[in-house]
């Protein structure tokens, strides 16, 4: 190791900032969607059975609901434009916006050159948890989703249930797409129910056991119409591995409801990004 100079205590001292305060995003109308909420009436279901994946549909203006069912389980999320997969959740910036766990209020954000609201969260469940004192938290936008080929790279073998592959197939399945083209679209996810944090020693991204129980939900506001991709990892709570073929797995239910004409008087879909997109050329 390096010998640290003679400033080095004063140059870990110095106060860390902000890079993108909260307080310069356009707020979403809370009030709104949750007087929108009370009244909307649940027009479709999927289920998502343990280590597979499932697609599902959101038109703009409605809410989609995530539910533990059965026992504790986590499940990797995909949100795409309904219209355009090339408009994807972008996991980096969302977590440069908010931050590393996700909760009410905040939003899942869209790739470049769209960057806009795709979902907002609306409730919550779990926002009791907070951080642990191990600097823990639940629905994560800082890991990737377990994929074959970390798997292969540690552990050796193939193996074909982890979530990536399990989102490649359920994409495949609803678009028709080839299962390579299909994969290209697969992307970093929000860890839905996931307890998750970084060691405070080595910095490495950790898991824990979920605190999620069968009732608890994580319930959005489609920003835009919305493509879903929602799988039920085959780590299960993630107590232990996320890659497994042992460990206790449960399904996950996802629920569409859609408000009363006329709940979201004042709203509309939020546009593209500003940016005149010249790059000073």
């Amino acid at each position: 190791m390096t010998k640290a100079p003679e400033d080095a205590g004063k140059r870990r001292a110095v106060e860390p900032v902000i890079c993108y305060p909260a307080e310069g995003l356009p707020l979403p109308d809370l009030a709104l969607y949750q007087a929108a909420r009370l009244g909307a009436v649940k027009v479709c279901e999927v289920l998502v059975l343990p280590r597979d994946a499932a697609c599902f549909h959101v038109p703009a203006g409605s809410f989609f609901r995530i539910s533990c069912v059965e026992g504790p389980q986590v499940g990797d999320l995909n949100l795409w434009n309904t219209n355009d997969l090339s408009e994807r959740f972008y996991s980096g910036k969302t977590r440069a916006l908010h931050g590393t766990h996700l909760t009410t209020g905040e939003r899942m954000w869209s790739s470049f050159p769209h960057l806009r609201p795709m979902a907002t969260i609306v409730a919550d469940t779990l926002d009791w948890y907070g951080i642990d004192e191990f600097g823990g938290s639940v629905h994560d936008v800082i890991g990737t989703r377990c994929d074959p080929y970390t798997h292969n790279l540690l552990s050796g073998g193939d193996y074909h249930h982890c979530c990536h592959s399990i989102l490649t197939r359920a994409l495949a399945a609803e678009t028709g797409l080839p299962l390579d083209q299909a994969e290209a679209h697969v992307h970093d996810v929000l860890n839905v129910f996931m307890c998750t944090g970084f060691t405070r020693d080595t910095g490495q991204y950790f898991m824990k056991a979920s605190p999620v129980r069968a009732g608890d939900y994580l319930e959005f506001f489609a920003e835009i119409d919305l493509l879903g991709a929602l799988s039920a990892c085959p780590g299960g709570d993630c107590s232990e591995e996320h890659s497994s073929d042992v460990a206790a797995c449960y399904p996950l239910l996802v629920e569409v409801f859609q408000p009363a004409v006329g709940a979201l008087e004042g709203w509309s879909s939020p546009a593209r990004n500003g940016y005149c997109g010249g790059h000073g050329a």
